[in-house]
């Protein structure tokens, strides 16, 4: 669970840079982040190199591949991931339940094999630039979205993952309905300050984590801004104020 832990500790900053270099150099620039998120972009650029990196400087990772396949393919591929000893890695809910029960089986192994912790797995309930209006006229999904999102969190908890990601507008409703021992992690959280840029259903860092978020991803308004590590600051500082 976040609860017990600081403010600092529960934002997870998005790595989302092209390349080794520019993310040693974030890194390094912002020395107080303890908990790092490697997306698609840098993974497919440095490989696991960069999760040896963040290791290697006491950095907790988030490894957000976002995994999406056939049951048998998403075994094999969180069995490896295990490997890497992440904290948290992310798997498409709408694999479907034989596959979620198979990578967590999967990670368990890898983890066991490899004298690991096991990393905790994440489903994605549904991506946050996604807005009700999509969902419905192109992924011809019936459902209204915070209804689909529980729907995608709950299979997620009963094939025995750890948690999932979700929206800030949704997070109340699964803290609610999901308990407490469940991690809801919440990407697409901007302050007041910050541009909302491709995130379609977002709140603030502080109304996320009053809301009942576990961790925030936080991205661009961070690595974008003028001067990152003032960004950094602030979103701590107004974190800090609620707990």
């Amino acid at each position: 669970m976040g609860s017990g832990q600081s403010a600092q500790q529960r934002v997870i900053v998005a790595l989302d840079m092209p390349d080794e270099k520019s993310a040693i150099a974030l890194v390094e620039l912002l020395e107080e982040v303890t908990f790092w998120k490697v997306g698609l972009e840098l993974f497919t650029s440095t490989g696991p190199k960069i999760l040896e990196i963040l290791k290697s400087k006491q950095k907790r990772i988030f490894l957000d591949l976002k995994f999406h396949d056939i049951p048998n393919t998403v075994a094999g591929a969180c069995r490896v991931a295990a490997n890497y000893g992440v904290d948290l890695l992310t798997i498409h809910a709408t694999c479907g339940v034989e596959a979620l029960k198979a990578a967590t089986e999967a990670v368990h192994q890898g983890a066991a094999q490899a004298g690991l912790k096991p990393s905790k797995l994440i489903a994605i309930s549904l991506l946050t630039s996604i807005s009700g209006r999509q969902l419905a006229f192109d992924l011809k999904i019936p459902l209204e979205l915070p209804e689909y999102a529980l729907e995608m969190a709950l299979m997620a908890q009963e094939a025995g993952l750890d948690g999932a990601v979700c929206s800030p507008q949704e997070v109340a409703q699964l803290r609610q309905t999901c308990g407490d021992n469940f991690l809801l992690v919440c990407p697409g959280v901007r302050p007041t300050w910050a541009d909302k840029a491709d995130q379609k259903r977002s709140l603030t860092p502080a109304q996320a984590m009053i809301a009942g978020a576990d961790y925030l991803v936080i991205g661009r308004p961070i690595t974008t801004a003028a001067d990152p590590e003032l960004a950094w600051k602030r979103i701590c500082e107004d974190l800090s104020a609620i707990s």
